[in-house]
């Protein structure tokens, strides 16, 4: 429940993720914190799954009573926030190089930063997303993709929708990757096993009479693995970014 009182309009536990407030309550420091009853959900999802967190199991693994935990956070769905928050944590620091990079170079190095994030920590992947971020990690990855785009002849909306764009490329593909690997770790079988045999079936399903265009992507080397292998990562971006490029190249030349 939002604190009608703070202005921020966030819940009692955001407000204290943001260092508004200490702790609930007056009286002695208690053992309990909020950092650790976060700690302790990022725990039981890296190991078990975002569906074994729940109030009770993550007080039972605090040793705790459930009803302490609501004097922090007032429903699951908070801690989802604060589990995903915890989980990208900060943006990792530019490399020194940087200093001389423009917004193509700082937006790819963003893209690839939260990718790396996501794909260590899938976890995250299976938290819906319900509302804008507005937690302080989420918020500083927000703040340095727009900031990449600083100098640019984009409109405010412009790059928020542009960093929209990215991120929703960069989740759909840590997304997929961590969608096959489960599939993978429940069948038992090597992933190139299971591409071979992905391959086999696609011949016996289709031919050059019937898919054409699909005969001509198995007779490719387009699962042969001997490629880049972040390639359709990498080439999704890469197109996004091209257009990009086009746009303030075309609204530069259009300047007086």
């Amino acid at each position: 429940m939002a604190d009608e009182d703070s202005g921020t309009g966030l819940p009692t536990s955001l407000e204290m993720a943001w260092g508004l407030r200490e702790r609930p309550g007056k009286g002695p420091r208690p053992t309990l914190t909020l950092p650790r009853i976060v700690e302790a959900a990022v725990a039981l999802a890296a190991t078990e799954g975002t569906d074994a967190v729940s109030m009770g199991r993550v007080a039972k693994d605090l040793g705790v009573s459930t009803m302490s935990l609501y004097r922090y956070v007032a429903a699951k769905e908070e801690l989802y926030v604060l589990m995903a928050d915890a989980g990208v944590g900060v943006p990792p620091p530019l490399p020194p190089e940087a200093e001389g990079w423009g917004w193509r170079e700082l937006l790819t190095d963003w893209a690839y930063a939260q990718r790396a994030v996501l794909m260590a920590n899938s976890w995250i992947l299976r938290i819906p997303i319900t509302a804008a971020p507005v937690s302080p990690n989420q918020l500083a990855w927000m703040e340095r993709g727009l900031a990449a785009l600083a100098g640019t002849c984009l409109g405010e909306g412009e790059k928020l929708s542009t960093i929209i764009l990215i991120g929703g490329l960069v989740r759909n593909e840590a997304t997929m990757a961590a969608d096959m690997m489960d599939a993978i770790v429940k069948s038992g079988v090597a992933p190139e096993q299971a591409l071979g045999q992905y391959v086999r079936t696609l011949r016996l399903l289709t031919g050059p009479d019937s898919h054409p265009a699909v005969t001509g992507l198995l007779d490719s080397d387009a699962f042969s693995g001997s490629g880049e292998p972040d390639f359709q990562f990498r080439f999704g971006l890469d197109r996004i970014l091209d257009g990009l490029a086009e746009l303030i190249s075309s609204r530069s030349r259009s300047t007086p």
